[in-house]
């Protein structure tokens, strides 16, 4: 059987409708199939890629910690090098009190610790989120997205979830001493690139510090430097209670993590001891390159580069007669296409002329642009011309 019919035969599949790309290579923003086509990877592979594919700085670091181990032990049980390293050089960038760092595996996974130590400190049970938030496809995380369409079939779900709109601020008077903690994206990825207000965020960090409800930001797309600054939140002049990591953390391997204050992590190691457990959260070889990759976006100030970047996609789509409305921040564009039916041609478009490109979950006439942070001008230059090409005139 070849590869593709063992793709469809053997593995668990998410859609009837897969890209089915097979890839044989992958190197900086360019991947590669078995018969050496090559297409431009514009979307990180959904936020993971940061730092490109195979950077050999974080091959260097991976080849390097698998010769010394792999896993030893469930998480928190043994001192890691990978693992203190990575946690001391996240908390040297964040600001305080976010100083304790707890490794998971993913996103999702980040997203249900969060939830469960927010709970544990508070003792509340409210967990309030927003409308087009995508926080993840566990069943906790499933509980706070904000799409119904995608949850029905798996009810019922955790009780106790308030759902309010993004940028209303009036709705933030729903937030109460019973809550137990907000979870927000600063800005709304799959909803499509949707931009915070201003005082939006402002109004939600005070409003959680009025009723003692903990704020949680969930950083998994827009963090690690993607949106011109390390984490998202920077930009808005808050800092969450809880901060939320994941996709680009890892530096292409599976990592999360959820941060807080030493005093609100702890409170997950007694009544009960083991409040939270993971096998292999941390792994060595994910941290080391994490580790690795953090490092390139600080050494080759990708975070700051990203600005212009993103500028350069912006400005030669804005007025193009098929695009509705860019949004952006940083290197992360959703544009909007006036008309739902161009869709369908684009997407093909883009296949046939090398284009890896992708639409938002709930916004389904956007596409994404989000390229590796280390795409240089000539192959935005090169993507462009490739973009306008596949959009209708």
């Amino acid at each position: 059987m070849t590869n593709r019919e063992l793709f469809f035969s053997y593995l668990g599949l998410p859609s009837f409708n897969p890209l089915g790309l097979e890839i044989a290579k992958a190197e900086g923003i360019w991947l590669y199939t078995p018969d050496g086509k090559a297409y431009m990877d514009m979307v990180s592979g959904i936020s993971v890629s940061n730092t490109g594919h195979r950077h050999p700085k974080v091959m260097a670091a991976m080849r390097d910690q698998m010769d010394k181990y792999l896993h030893l032990s469930v998480y928190g049980e043994m001192i890691q090098t990978p693992q203190t390293t990575l946690a001391h050089m996240l908390a040297s960038l964040l600001p305080a009190p976010l100083e304790s760092v707890y490794f998971v595996n993913s996103g999702s996974e980040a997203i249900e610790g969060a939830m469960k130590l927010s709970k544990r400190f508070t003792g509340r049970r409210e967990v309030i989120a927003f409308k087009n938030a995508y926080h993840g496809s566990t069943q906790g995380a499933l509980s706070i997205l904000g799409n119904e369409t995608l949850k029905q079939a798996f009810r019922p779900l955790i009780p106790d979830i308030r759902f309010l709109e993004f940028n209303n601020t009036e709705d933030l008077e729903q937030i109460t001493p019973s809550t137990a903690c907000v979870v927000a994206e600063t800005i709304q990825a799959e909803a499509g690139i949707i931009l915070p207000k201003k005082e939006f965020l402002r109004r939600l960090r005070e409003k959680c510090t009025e009723t003692g409800a903990l704020l949680v930001i969930d950083d998994v797309q827009m963090g690690m430097g993607r949106t011109g600054k390390m984490f998202s939140f920077e930009h808005y002049g808050i800092v969450p209670d809880i901060l939320v990591l994941a996709k680009a953390l890892g530096g292409g391997l599976p990592l999360g993590a959820f941060i807080s204050s030493k005093e609100i992590m702890s409170t997950l190691a007694f009544h009960p001891e083991l409040g939270h457990i993971t096998t292999f959260g941390g792994h060595p070889l994910s941290c080391a390159a994490g580790l690795a990759s953090l490092r390139v976006i600080v050494d080759e100030k990708l975070a700051a580069g990203a600005e212009q970047k993103g500028l350069l996609f912006e400005q030669a789509l804005k007025d193009h007669p098929a695009v509705r409305e860019i949004r952006r921040k940083g290197l992360v564009l959703g544009v909007e296409l006036k008309d739902p039916e161009m869709r369908k041609t684009f997407a093909a478009k883009c296949m046939e002329s090398g284009l890896i490109t992708d639409w938002f979950l709930f916004s389904p006439v956007t596409f994404r642009i989000a390229p590796p942070l280390t795409i240089t001008e000539a192959e935005i230059g090169e993507c462009i011309r490739r973009l306008i090409l596949a959009l209708p005139e």
